[in-house]
């Protein structure tokens, strides 16, 4: 359970929180990442053969990707068969003492192998359980599976994301998964809030996230748009609709530029910028409709512009001018930007990728908060590597105990 820290450790604002994560994918590794970015020990069971599926994931060479490594960074990996009567009994004996739970299984699951948040939250009244499923615990559609792809569509997101006479399109990344995960970690710190000032929450103390309600929690005002304008959102590239002038352009040196003109002030100095004063001094262009109506014109304008000189000058420009405006950065442009890397986004660290150790370039931590700098302790582990260690310690089980588990083939 919780240790005391006292304000003169100086210590991480979550250390002294223990939290055991059930999950695997990404949703609920992703919440319990950000708890261990923050000092919370965080206990990751895995299933002892093959562990969590993303240790597979998009990778070209080794046996544990670089996506494990980075979701599972800060985490004690614990291999444990949670469909055997011995893994599931060890498994209660950890979360007894924990904080906080996190799961992403399908709903139903923890409760067919007696893990559910009453059973759990028996052992420990005091638990938070973060529940993660792609819609949720309860309603209609709540035993269906859910990843975050299907999430994104049955959202919204997916209808308005791409190229107007394409199919719908995504982005690159599991965005759906990683926002449940942010609520998730928002929901549990929410109880835990209310618990430290003494308030009685009363029943089972669950967060239900439901991956779609992610996804469709960041579409702004896409079914209140519908109701009150008849307004039918649909997929416009890499335009908003109504949002003039903003999007990505073309420089010189076939590079792109992200620019955003489309507040009032704003659009004036970019237009300065490019020169074009007739368009800044038009005060008919200060409203949003007006601008959308001349967005052809306006991003016309912008377009040759850009397309005079390269990348670098036209970022000056717009940076001397005040105007929002950034690269189209792949991978290899982030991990040597000067910004990035002052700021601590940018951290290596050594990882066996086949046999010897290797210095790979991760992400940092976010947010920056005052006496944390940032530092990750270790990357995602070995599969079961500290599975002794958090038995031992945890569930008070001996050597014979744990060797009775059979988990010989771990590693």
């Amino acid at each position: 359970m919780t240790q005391e820290i006292s304000l003169e450790d100086n210590a991480l604002p979550l250390a002294g929180i223990r939290v055991l994560e059930l999950g695997s994918f990404i949703a609920a590794p992703f919440a319990a990442r950000i708890f261990g970015d923050f000092g919370a020990e965080v206990i990751k069971i895995e299933k002892p053969q093959g562990g969590d599926e993303l240790r597979d994931w998009r990778k070209t060479r080794g046996t544990t990707s670089m996506l494990f490594r980075t979701i599972g960074r800060n985490k004690k990996s614990v291999a444990l068969d949670l469909r055997s009567e011995g893994g599931r009994e060890a498994a209660k004996k950890i979360a007894a003492q924990c904080d906080v739970v996190i799961e992403n299984f399908r709903p139903g699951t923890l409760e067919r192998w007696g893990l559910g948040p009453d059973v759990l939250q028996e052992l420990n009244p005091e638990m938070v359980m973060v529940r993660i499923s792609g819609y949720g615990q309860t309603g209609p559609y709540k035993n269906r599976a859910g990843f975050g792809s299907s999430a994104e569509s049955f959202g919204g997101l997916r209808y308005i994301t791409g190229e107007p006479d394409r199919p719908a399109g995504r982005a690159a990344a599991s965005m759906g998964d990683t926002v449940a995960g942010l609520y998730g970690v928002i929901g549990a710190l929410m109880l835990m809030l209310q618990k430290a000032r003494g308030a009685q929450l009363g029943g089972s103390q669950v967060v239900d996230v439901a991956l779609y309600e992610g996804v469709f929690s960041l579409l702004e005002s896409l079914v209140p748009d519908y109701d009150a304008y008849g307004m039918i959102r649909k997929r416009t590239g890499g335009a908003l609709p109504g949002v003039v002038p903003t999007g990505s352009y073309l420089c010189q040196d076939k590079l792109e530029v992200v620019i955003g003109g489309n507040s009032n002030s704003v659009f004036v100095r970019l237009m300065r910028a490019i020169g074009r004063d007739d368009l800044a001094g038009d005060e008919t262009l200060l409203t949003t409709e007006a601008r959308a109506a001349r967005e052809e014109e306006l991003n016309g304008a912008i377009s040759a512009w850009t397309g005079s000189m390269p990348l670098t000058e036209v970022l000056d420009k717009l940076d001397d001018s005040g105007v929002p405006a950034g690269p189209v950065y792949d991978a290899p442009s982030i991990a040597v930007d000067k910004h990035y890397l002052a700021r601590g986004m940018i951290q290596t660290h050594e990882v066996v990728i086949e046999k010897e150790p290797e210095l790979i370039r991760f992400p940092g931590v976010v947010p920056k908060i005052p006496g944390h700098q940032g530092q990750v302790k270790w990357m995602g582990p070995e599969l079961g590597q500290h599975t002794a260690e958090v038995l031992q310690e945890l569930a008070g089980m001996n050597a014979q105990e744990i060797a009775d588990l059979g988990l010989q083939e771990v590693g």
